[in-house]
């Protein structure tokens, strides 16, 4: 277990990229870490290779700038990941600069015939990375696993620049963020909000085990959260709260603060962020597990 109750800049000089495909990915899956880390004095990078043109709205106020609308949804959600990344003290770039690569959607979607779409990026999108990564000499690289997390072409083929960009430049470590099944079920809402519905048995990516996890204090787990709020296009906190994008307010209740995307399955944040080790150096004995920085 790695403790995060910290009050000294105790990562000072550590560097930390943080490689996703959309808008949203940063605090969904790695929030709570990105936030420990900053306020531990590393220097930390969310690099985010499409816009997120291709998702859908929650609440009605922007419904217009979906893909077969106005679409303009890309750019709203620049400022929303730029809120985001305020939130949790990391700074952003966009693999190839804003709009390089667009949203390739889901398995099977007719975006995926775009010559821009991020499933055709090829070596393209990898040398882009590598740049990135001779110039910035991470530590550790976060980024999801072969199957993208939950199976969705953009994770995928993020998962595998990463690797690809890494053969090219030395990277010490790379950790594959993942949800633990265990404690998405312990966790699981006690109370669903009206509209929306538990998930069936399975229905949530999950993983059976992994390596490691960031143990996340209250803190991180409040600054995970507000950063979460800030994609209101995309997520829904039960938590009674309303803005601008979602005037409308939804209350649920369990073990932990309840949330949904736009498919409105009801999921626990949780308090762990689990990791799997997906390549570099073996990690040190008596380190702290996921960080790698002997104590």
């Amino acid at each position: 277990m790695i403790p995060v109750a910290h009050n000294q800049r105790d990562l000072a000089g550590y560097r930390v990229i943080a490689v996703h495909a959309h808008p949203d990915d940063e605090a969904i899956w790695t929030g709570g870490t990105l936030a420990d880390l900053a306020r531990r004095g590393a220097d930390v990078l969310v690099v985010t290779c499409t816009l997120g043109e291709e998702g859908e709205v929650i609440g009605e106020t922007y419904q217009g700038l979906v893909n077969d609308a106005a679409d303009q949804l890309g750019g709203f959600r620049i400022a929303e990941l730029a809120s985001s990344l305020r939130i949790l003290g990391a700074r952003g770039t966009f693999l190839g600069g804003a709009g390089a690569f667009r949203d390739s959607g889901m398995a099977g979607s007719p975006a995926h015939d775009n010559p821009r779409a991020f499933v055709n990026s090829g070596q393209q999108a990898t040398e882009a990375l590598a740049e990135i990564f001779r110039a910035e000499r991470p530590h550790l690289v976060l980024t999801y696993g072969p199957d993208g997390g939950y199976g969705h072409p953009d994770h995928i083929q993020a998962h595998d620049i990463t690797h690809a960009a890494a053969q090219q430049v030395e990277v010490p470590r790379i950790a594959w963020a993942v949800q633990l099944r265990a404690d998405l079920d312990r966790d699981a809402a006690t109370t669903i909000p009206t509209g929306w519905r538990a998930p069936e048995a399975g229905e949530l990516a999950a993983v059976d085990s992994a390596d490691t996890w960031v143990e996340l204090d209250d803190i991180a787990y409040a600054t995970k959260i507000e950063a979460m709020r800030a994609h209101a296009t995309q997520l829904w906190i039960a938590d009674g709260s309303v803005s601008e994008t979602n005037p409308h307010a939804a209350w649920g209740a369990g073990p932990r603060t309840v949330f949904a995307l736009s498919n409105l399955i009801a999921q626990p944040v949780l308090r762990r962020e689990h990791y799997q080790m997906g390549a570099g150096l073996e990690l040190p004995q008596g380190a702290e597990l996921l960080y790698g920085i002997e104590k």
